[in-house]
């Protein structure tokens, strides 16, 4: 049947043994009251911790938004101050003299392409690192775009969410490797200039299709496929290779460029 606290008592006789009452009755409705408190506390509790998540929500939403900054609702994550500052920190800086503002342009154009998502460009990308970011960084620019401004979009371009910190702490190193990053833009961009021209001179002798040809065979041989491969074979050997050699993933660029030129190539004549 179950022990009734209130029939419990210390004496040994029967006799001389005495009910408790009225204590553990009070007990009891202490105990139900202050289980119903719990019950209260952990009702708002449940309410402060969904509210907190909205106002999350709606937090993030805004750092999406590229025209919060015209209401005023945040800070933007990069001001103008902040780009004139950087600039003007890289330009008083070892070699800044090799870099040229439309060599720099190319390279921006180029991280893009070379980036994980080719098809974005730099504002794109970085808004999908960071909400926010990439409009807070264009908003920022003032026009003209000029070498010193040109050189900090580089920079973020280059180092992505990280940017903000190598500015401000190493610009040496970040004009070191805007002039490595350019030297190379410029070979690259000669070799296609010369495989371009040579593809011309081809064509001019009667020999165009066998060129493209054998760009075909090449193309096969570096994504791994068959004569005849369709569609959704080349596109998931692209996507398997593209995670395989992207560069932030400590892929060749090299490599990484050979592969989204042969997609290019064998989707265009699938």
């Amino acid at each position: 049947m179950g022990f009734d606290p209130r029939r419990w008592s210390s004496a040994a006789e029967p006799h001389r043994r005495q009910t408790v009452t009225s204590n553990v009755d009070a007990l009891l409705a202490e105990n139900d009251s202050l289980r119903r408190q719990v019950l209260q506390l952990k009702r708002q509790l449940d309410v402060l911790r969904q509210r907190q998540w909205t106002q999350s929500q709606s937090k993030q939403q805004q750092r999406s938004n590229p025209r919060r900054q015209e209401h005023g609702d945040t800070a933007p994550s990069v001001s103008s101050e902040q780009v004139e500052r950087w600039g003007e920190a890289l330009a008083k800086q070892q070699g800044w003299n090799a870099l040229r503002l439309s060599e720099l342009e190319h390279l921006i154009d180029a991280l893009n392409r070379a980036s994980f998502h080719p098809h974005l460009n730099l504002q794109q990308r970085l808004d999908r690192l960071m909400p926010g970011l990439g409009a807070d960084l264009i908003a920022a620019m003032l026009k003209p775009i000029t070498k010193k401004r040109c050189a900090v979009l580089a920079a973020f371009a280059l180092y992505g969410i990280r940017s903000r910190e190598w500015l401000d702490e190493d610009p040496q190193r970040v004009v070191f490797e805007l002039k490595n990053r350019q030297r190379s833009s410029q070979k690259s961009r000669r070799t296609r200039s010369d495989q371009r021209a040579s593809d011309r001179n081809n064509q001019s002798y009667g020999e165009g299709n066998k060129s493209t040809e054998l760009s075909i065979i090449e193309a096969l041989r570096v994504l791994g496929l068959k004569h005849g491969a369709s569609q959704d074979s080349i596109k998931k050997s692209y996507r398997r290779l593209v995670k395989q050699h992207h560069p932030d993933l400590g892929g060749s660029a090299d490599s990484f460029r050979k592969v989204n030129e042969a997609y290019q190539l064998l989707i265009m004549n699938a």
